[in-house]
């Protein structure tokens, strides 16, 4: 009887020192509060996320996935490329602007950069003082498949991808839109995928038939997402990216 009084004291003492250590708080290196830990998300299937919301790009593996992507890609027109004449960035509106209607997260006063870093980031760090300004995060990038370490002195490491570039848009009708909607396409978290800088430098204006991410595991998962902006703005790809975009996905 007595070693089980013993064992329940124990318990009771111990208890009290199991739920502090549940409620600490916990700090970055920078000093800025984190967003806890666990393993980093390999993102969202896209025909889960179709507004883009959610993180990240997940692979699509599953034959009936790959199949429900091929019916959205089917979707998509196809038109040649028109000039590039006129095209300049500024034409898109101020880079990662708040000031934006139509998409998810604009107006909710943090710039369009720092609401999808902190999208698809773990353990996400603000600047002291802010509830907006990443400092620091662990990602998994899809275009790379690797799980990156970023701060805000290294900005360049990832960078943030216009899925539908922003000058292939302009070529395929977004020359002849009102300013508004450039700004939309611009700063839509659809169309908007942080990932390894050397790769968004590579791919340039690129379409899928000329580019694709060093990760072929995305790639269905890209195309996919592809038509899902294509589709949403009404912005025709060319039969060359309609082409590879379906046999991505098995097509």
């Amino acid at each position: 009887m007595r070693s089980r009084r013993t064992a329940a004291v124990a318990v009771l003492l111990l208890a009290p020192l199991a739920l502090a250590g549940c409620t600490s708080g916990k700090k970055g290196p920078s000093g800025g509060a984190s967003s806890g830990s666990g393993a980093v998300s390999q993102g969202t299937n896209p025909l889960q996320n179709p507004d883009g919301t959610k993180p990240g790009l997940a692979p699509v593996t599953a034959d009936a996935d790959k199949k429900a992507g091929r019916d959205l890609i089917n979707q998509v027109k196809t038109a040649d490329p028109g000039p590039k004449t006129g095209y300049d960035r500024d034409q898109f509106g101020p880079a990662w602007t708040d000031n934006v209607d139509g998409v998810p997260m604009g107006h909710n006063s943090c710039g369009t950069r720092d609401d999808v870093l902190a999208r698809d980031g773990k353990d996400v760090e603000h600047k002291d003082g802010s509830a907006c300004v990443v400092t620091a995060m662990t990602i998994w990038d899809p275009y790379t498949g690797k799980t990156v370490q970023w701060t805000k002195q290294q900005p360049s490491k990832i960078q943030i991808d216009h899925v539908m570039p922003l000058s292939y848009d302009w070529q395929q009708g977004a020359s002849k839109w009102d300013k508004a909607k450039r700004v939309q396409i611009a700063n839509d978290p659809l169309n908007l995928i942080p990932a390894d800088g050397s790769q968004n430098a590579s791919k340039g204006d690129a379409g899928p038939a000329s580019w694709l991410p060093a990760n072929t595991g995305i790639h269905c998962s890209y195309a996919i997402r592809w038509a899902q902006v294509s589709l949403k703005y009404q912005l025709p790809v060319t039969p060359a990216d309609k082409k590879t975009m379906l046999s991505l996905c098995g097509g």
